[in-house]
């Protein structure tokens, strides 16, 4: 078997600056820092709804793009995935043996890219999209995602540098596309079970 790659080389005193100072944080900052981390991606679910939400009142046919953002997150998802399969980056805290806020991932969950941080930068973009107003705060929510990685310990920042990449550049190429098409889709959808998702009754 392949050994797994050793990242630290990239931006490891990067990364034990970052969980240095994690350490020496206020308590309620690692704290707030750590939930986001965690939990924060539930605010990209709600933003995606709040967008179909707004798309559906105004009875266009970007309600389509709108309905498409979580099949091009989980997308961005699953091509994030193929790469970290193909790359099979040790984590950080392993690597490094630094103490670090969140537990580290057991071996074999590999670190290059950073799946949450994929999954915010996807959703923020696709819904760039759908609503400027919700892509901005998307946008701004996807670099904090990316931020508390590494402060938490998980990821080195390359990581979600590349994990950022990844989702934005694969949801603006399918977001795009399915704008271009949103019309014709918009046409057939009316006739299928979707129809209730489409307009405001």
């Amino acid at each position: 078997m392949t050994p797994a790659y050793d990242g630290s080389s990239v931006d490891g005193s990067a990364y034990s600056d970052v969980v240095d100072l994690a350490h020496r944080a206020p308590g309620w900052l690692d704290t707030l820092i750590s939930a986001w981390s965690g939990y924060g991606l539930a605010l990209f679910a709600l933003l995606m709804l709040a967008g179909w939400w707004q798309a559906r009142r105004a009875g266009t046919p970007a309600v389509v793009t709108a309905l498409a953002a979580p099949l091009i997150t989980l997308l961005a998802f699953g091509i994030d995935l193929l790469l970290k399969l193909a790359v099979r980056e040790d984590r950080p805290c392993h690597t490094l043996g630094v103490p670090t806020l969140e537990a580290c991932p057991a071996p074999g969950d590999w670190s290059f890219p950073s799946n949450h941080t994929a999954l915010a930068a996807a959703a923020a973009v696709a819904l760039l999209f759908v609503s400027r107003r919700l892509g901005a705060v998307a946008l701004v929510a996807a670099v904090l995602m990316a931020a508390s990685r590494v402060w938490v310990g998980v990821h080195y920042p390359h990581d979600v540098m590349a994990g950022f990449l990844v989702g934005a550049l694969v949801a603006a190429a399918s977001a795009w596309t399915v704008r271009r098409s949103q019309n014709t889709l918009a046409d057939r959808l009316k006739s299928g079970p979707l129809r209730p998702l489409l307009a405001a009754t």
